[in-house]
């Protein structure tokens, strides 16, 4: 394949994506409501100004991850939230940024319950010298932050320090598991630090646990962190509640 043919390829499936984005942020956010059905091609195709290949070639990635569905003589139509595959990481990217619903902020806290005090502990388990290492470099950027508060560099090391967990436990599922999770966890940070909340004592727990081979402690110190953030969490949505009354 010649460069112009691989730099046009490149040009269709950038449009093609822009086009699926455009759609999945209008789903995530409710503008497209679910069990809508999408106008017709032809009309879309006008409003984003985009050629029918593009268009069709946006649909198979939405429908690769169960956002919509296609009937002939009925159209594209959004699916139920409960076949959407949340963990896909190009979805995740798609929702940073989005006011989501109250459900999902919560949804994802089970989740990191169910899971992430695990990660702790095996950490504390099986981390080597090198996560260690890592480990502390990182927290001590935490404090760093915490001690002079900027929320875009909280959001990049809180995320780093929670990866970096799951990562050191070596444990092949939860390290993908944790490199999946570093864009929702960006996007849950970026919404549970509205209000300058860091819980860098929580976190110091976790480390201090870590650090001290103590799997059980990293685990309920784990699980109080996320009672903390649940209880932010709570804080943030009553007031985004009181001030749209």
């Amino acid at each position: 394949m010649t460069d112009l043919a691989t730099s046009h390829t490149a040009a269709k499936t950038h449009i093609s994506a822009r086009v699926a984005r455009d759609l999945a942020v209008k789903m995530l956010s409710g503008e497209i409501k679910v069990g809508e059905t999408l106008p017709s091609e032809p009309v879309l195709c006008a409003q984003m100004g985009v050629s029918r290949t593009a268009f069709r070639e946006a649909v198979k990635m939405l429908y690769a991850k169960g956002m919509v569905e296609s009937k002939p003589k009925v159209g594209t139509r959004v699916r139920s939230k409960t076949r959407w595959n949340f963990l896909d990481v190009q979805l995740l990217e798609w929702m940073v940024g989005i006011e989501t619903t109250e459900d999902i902020y919560k949804q994802f806290m089970e989740l990191r319950q169910s899971i992430e005090p695990q990660a702790c502990a095996m950490s504390a388990e099986h981390a080597n010298d090198d996560y260690r290492e890592q480990l502390t470099n990182v927290f001590k950027q935490m404090e760093i932050v915490a001690a002079n508060f900027n929320r875009d560099d909280w959001i990049e090391v809180d995320t780093q320090f929670h990866q970096l967990i799951f990562v050191s436990t070596e444990n092949c599922f939860y390290v993908s598991f944790g490199n999946i999770l570093t864009t929702i966890f960006k996007w849950f940070f970026l919404y549970s630090s509205k209000d300058g909340s860091v819980c860098i004592d929580e976190h110091r727990e976790i480390y201090d646990a870590i650090m001290a081979r103590e799997p059980e402690r990293a685990a309920n110190a784990s699980l109080y962190l996320m009672k903390h953030h649940r209880l932010a969490l709570a804080y943030n949505l009553e007031m985004e509640k009181a001030q749209e009354n």
